[in-house]
């Protein structure tokens, strides 16, 4: 099942259209995308089972975030080995570096977005997981049991920002407006044959700059879930960032830094693609 943000309102994707939740359920699920994850059980049983009228055309350009409002936004640090090298850090071996997005930074995967004209903003493209259930002390093995689905994401870095004081803070240049694009839409987990491996990607102007399988995550999804858990309330509708591979601008030489005009482009295999256009801030 996909479930997307089509102007503000909630929809499934189906056929290459799309169906408005809120008229196909004759108003028992409400229009609001981030409502339905407080009710995520119940809403899967009904889209199961329901006879849903024929789908309407499907206009890109009007999708957001399927998770516009999250309470919570977790991101992960060096959570690929080759990108831990390109950053100049050891690769963590005990626990995943765990660091927050503001929740106003979330965007949608067709937008402008505006970086400073004198800072160093980077890509990160990223499998983003939306849990579907409450969440505290889950264990491993019952890990994508609270998992709603799977997105694609770009965690944009303004590294001037992150790097300006010792030690680092990451949060405060990860969360300008717009640095946190989720989308096209969640898919849920019963439709990857295998959710621990998927291929994922980022092309600038054209250029493939990021490429990789979630595979090769030092800490996977259900490590990740188990150890935020452990200590955090997983709430339905919060987002986990799982981590970037190798390719990022900061560790090229010379390193590349996103300018108005570039085109990006992030893809994660049987989920979709997001694109979006750098502008200058203002």
């Amino acid at each position: 099942m996909r479930v997307a943000n089509v102007s503000g309102r909630l929809a499934l994707v189906v056929d290459g259209g799309v169906v408005d939740v809120e008229s196909a359920s004759q108003g028992r699920f409400s229009s609001d995308p981030q409502a339905i994850y407080d009710r995520w059980d119940e809403f899967t049983r009904w889209a199961a089972q329901a006879s849903l009228p024929p789908p309407t055309p499907l206009n890109v350009d009007e999708l957001g975030s399927p998770t516009p409002r999250p309470r919570q936004v977790f991101a992960i640090g060096l959570n690929f080995r080759e990108h831990a090298d390109e950053s100049g850090h050891s690769a963590p071996t005990e626990h995943p570096p765990i660091f927050t997005k503001f929740p106003t930074c979330i965007i949608g995967p067709r937008a402008d977005i505006p970086v400073p004209v004198d800072g160093c903003t980077d890509w990160e493209v990223e499998l983003v997981v939306i849990i579907g259930r409450l969440a505290s002390r889950v264990s491993r093995a019952d890990a994508w049991s609270v998992v709603a689905g799977l997105a694609v994401g770009q965690d944009f870095s303004e590294r001037k920002l992150q790097l300006a004081s010792n030690p680092p803070q990451f949060s405060l240049g990860k969360s300008y407006p717009g640095f946190g694009p989720i989308g096209p839409w969640l898919v849920t987990v019963d439709e990857f044959s295998d959710p621990d491996d998927l291929e994922l990607g980022c092309s600038i102007n054209g250029e493939l700059m990021q490429k990789a399988r979630t595979s090769d995550l030092i800490f996977p999804v259900s490590e990740l879930i188990a150890t935020l858990s452990a200590v955090v309330r997983l709430l339905p509708g919060d987002v986990i960032f799982t981590g970037t591979p190798p390719g990022v601008g900061m560790g090229r030489t010379p390193q590349r830094w996103l300018t108005p005009g570039d085109e990006v482009v992030s893809y994660v295999q049987n989920i979709g693609s997001m694109r979006h256009r750098i502008v200058a801030w203002s």
